[in-house]
């Protein structure tokens, strides 16, 4: 990737120019692939994932292969509690603030062992942790959210960030789109595969626009008997497979 000119973008935009949302991802898929990525490397057997959000969200993502136990800032304690077999603590934070440093101590109390992912060198949950894995970020305005969490799933997938631009550039961009403009309701469908992504598209889109622009986001398998009703102004956005039912 010769120059970064959607980074640069992000680097440098203000409030009167506020850049959409492809440019952001543009963005963070250029920086990443000008850096060394940290791999996620966790030896806890049972492993307790907590987090905010899409941090939960993406927790979820980042074990779905282990035999892992999952939990928010509302419910971590009483998982600590009552499941003895925890091992240590997983705590998803972008900024390491907020509800983390709480989380971090209160897992000590329980004497587990904590490891943090962050994007914050200096986060305050640091602390409180053993082991932190500091991911790198693009400046971006509140709520995107895209690099923090995009460089975690990284560090578990290891794809390759210029595969995934340039798939962006030369196959999702030449696509032809109907005018979004004459729909008020959206429907995404994703690969079953891929159903951990559910969660993190509904609360993004919940924070970024309301419920308008993605009404319902679920898997290709699901959508195929648990929807019956169809708006006649809902336009279905299917990723990965062909929609053959709506």
């Amino acid at each position: 990737m010769k120059e970064k000119i959607n980074y640069k973008t992000m680097q440098s935009f203000t409030l009167k120019n506020i850049p959409d949302l492809h440019v952001c991802v543009l963005g963070a898929l250029e920086l990443f692939s000008s850096i060394k990525i940290p791999k996620i490397e966790v030896s806890y057997r049972k492993p307790l994932v907590v987090g905010s959000g899409n941090a939960e969200a993406t927790g979820r993502i980042l074990f779905e292969d282990k035999d892992a136990v999952f939990a928010s800032e509302s419910n971590f304690e009483e998982k600590l509690k009552k499941i003895k077999s925890i091992d240590g603590v997983v705590l998803i934070s972008a900024s390491g603030g907020k509800h983390a440093p709480i989380i971090a101590k209160t897992s000590r109390k329980f004497r587990k062992k904590v490891t943090l992912i962050t994007n914050n060198p200096n986060a305050l949950a640091k602390k409180y942790s053993d082991r932190v894995f500091v991911f790198p970020k693009q400046r971006e305005p509140y709520t995107y959210n895209t690099s923090t969490y995009m460089g975690m799933i990284l560090g578990k997938t290891h794809e390759s960030p210029d595969k995934i631009y340039y798939f962006i550039k030369s196959r999702i961009d030449k696509i032809k789109l109907p005018k979004l403009g004459r729909y008020d309701k959206y429907y995404l469908i994703v690969p079953p595969k891929f159903s951990g992504i559910i969660r993190m598209l509904n609360v993004k889109f919940i924070e970024l626009f309301g419920r308008r622009v993605a009404r319902d986001v679920e898997t290709l398998e699901y959508v195929k008997h648990a929807t019956t009703v169809v708006p006649s102004n809902e336009l279905f956005i299917s990723f990965g497979e062909e929609n053959k039912t709506w």
